[in-house]
């Protein structure tokens, strides 16, 4: 176990939690989405100093946070010790990206247990993997998604799917997105990321109005064409070519969003202040 799982945890955290968690749960009742950060944003941190990087995200102002595919190497017991740290934070964990190992049947039994735990009842693919070329293989991880949906249904939770540019991009004409969405149940959720999606050449607004009440969670990554160290991945939220405008009001009207997940890849600020940056910017526009 990492040397912070036995990290003793403050009362202070408590006293904080008792004045954040009231107004997150006050927002998530009268159904306005959350906003949190995708922890991918603060990877190195979160390598560092898991608990910690967690207060500090909700010190920010943040929502709720999405942990990533190596949360998926917890056991149990410290599953437990970072919900704790959740609570004590006022944040919501809704959910998990994991790897195409969590949607194996002995995988997908380790991936319940311990979303169950921090509080997520969405546990989204971020990748079918480097084998998935054909648009057969497409439809076997579709097949395989489908299933996982009919497996947590009963259990009160859904499954998901995030894109990247690939899933974008057609083969033999044919979108894979498309697939996933034709064959899997109307519960599933397409988890969209707004940058890549864009890098891909597809309008995000018109994919929302195409899968209504889908896109429960949507990653606020920007993108902007070009080289150098202000373009791509590495632009501020709310610097790029995303028309954040008409897709919360797609995703607010017609997607059913829940979450909007701040996501950063770099920036030419540290982490954390990108982090706030970012979640200024997206105040600032209304959010």
């Amino acid at each position: 176990m990492p040397e912070h799982a036995r990290e003793s945890l403050s009362r202070r955290g408590f006293l904080a939690a008792a004045v954040a968690s009231p107004l997150v749960a006050a927002l998530s009742a009268a159904g306005k989405p959350l906003v949190g950060l995708e922890l991918f944003s603060v990877r190195q941190e979160l390598a560092k100093d898991l608990f910690g990087t967690v207060r500090a995200v909700g010190k920010a102002g943040y929502q709720a946070v999405e942990f990533f595919s190596p949360y998926f190497q917890w056991d149990p017991a410290y599953a437990r010790q970072v919900r704790q740290v959740l609570d004590e934070a006022g944040l919501k964990a809704p959910s998990t990206h994991n790897g195409a190992n969590a949607f194996t049947p002995e995988g997908l039994k380790k991936a319940v247990e311990l979303n169950r735990i921090i509080g997520s009842s969405l546990i989204v693919m971020a990748s079918a993997g480097g084998n998935v070329r054909t648009l057969d293989d497409w439809k076997r991880v579709t097949d395989q998604l489908a299933a996982a949906s009919e497996t947590l249904r009963p259990l009160g939770m859904r499954a998901g799917f995030h894109n990247h540019q690939t899933e974008f991009t057609p083969i033999d004409g044919t979108r894979p997105m498309d697939i996933i969405a034709k064959g899997t149940p109307r519960d599933f959720v397409l988890q969209l990321d707004v940058g890549t999606c864009l890098h891909a050449g597809q309008d995000p607004v018109a994919w929302i109005k195409a899968n209504p009440g889908r896109i429960a969670s949507i990653h606020c990554k920007d993108w902007a064409p070009g080289e150098g160290p202000d373009k791509g991945y590495q632009v501020l939220t709310g610097e790029g070519v995303a028309p954040w405008k008409a897709i919360r009001a797609a995703a607010e009207s017609v997607g059913g969003v829940e979450t909007y997940m701040i996501e950063q890849e770099g920036s030419r600020f540290t982490p954390f202040e990108t982090m706030e940056k970012c979640l200024a910017t997206w105040r600032a526009m209304g959010a």
